[in-house]
């Protein structure tokens, strides 16, 4: 499904990412874990072009990107096929819940005003929002607000579901709400690949972890691997802070 091949990105002399290797099969849910400025988001950005690598070769599907000969098509198909969660939910403040979904099934997939609202309240109902249709950005709390962005990345029907930190930015009780949606999503086989900081999450809802240092894949494997047995000392210090919640057991 998604192949990453030598990837590498700079800001100016900084080499964030250092050649990244990944696949992701199809139906996959990728956990990415990693201090920060280990590159996790860097590398989740380049996935579909937000920031442009430097060098290397993304593949989603059958379609390849040469990232350094990329061409405006190419970028937009690739594009085309990912849909992206963010932080800080990026809603249309001046639009309601349901105008912020329907927005890319009217611009971007052309769909008759009628029938872009009607899949966009199923959507919201899906996330638990069919009471908050008509309710504008700064009348929902933040977990309602990423509710509503999970709704809209699902509106693009894309191949591909990139979270970037989803609960980062969420007060602790919000958190919850919003990895039940994204479990919700995970059981019915959408491939995702989510950068979190939620160990206990990853643990329970990913297929793979893959954990990330100083702009290279330190190790991968199982969530059971990972979290109960990891081979490198690296991800043995990371993953210590957290022994005394998870004591490295799933």
């Amino acid at each position: 499904m998604i192949k990453l091949k030598q990837i590498h990105k700079s800001f100016g002399r900084a080499e964030v990412l250092k050649g990244i290797d990944l696949t992701v099969l199809k139906g996959e849910v990728v956990a990415i874990l990693g201090p920060s400025g280990s590159g996790k988001t860097t590398l989740l950005r380049c996935l579909n072009y937000l920031e442009k690598p430097s060098d290397g070769e993304i593949s989603i599907g059958e379609h390849t990107v040469h990232c350094k000969k990329a061409h405006k098509k190419d970028i937009q198909k690739l594009r085309r096929k990912t849909a992206m969660v963010f932080q800080q939910y990026n809603l249309f403040r001046h639009k309601t819940a349901i105008e912020n979904v329907m927005e890319g099934l009217i611009v971007v997939q052309k769909l008759p005003k009628a029938e872009a609202r009607k899949k966009g309240v199923e959507l919201l109902e899906k996330v638990g929002l069919g009471n908050k249709l008509d309710s504008y950005p700064s009348q929902l709390s933040g977990g309602q607000q990423q509710r509503v962005g999970i709704a809209r990345a699902l509106a693009l029907n894309p191949e591909v579901i990139l979270f970037d930190e989803p609960t980062s930015a969420l007060d602790p009780e919000l958190v919850g709400e919003v990895l039940a949606v994204i479990r919700k999503i995970a059981k019915e086989g959408i491939t995702m690949v989510i950068v979190t900081h939620e160990m206990g999450f990853a643990q329970d809802v990913a297929n793979r972890v893959v954990f990330m240092d100083g702009g290279v894949i330190v190790e991968e494997g199982s969530p059971k691997d990972i979290f109960q047995s990891p081979k490198e000392e690296r991800t043995r210090q990371f993953l210590a802070r957290y022994t005394s919640e998870y004591a490295y057991s799933i």
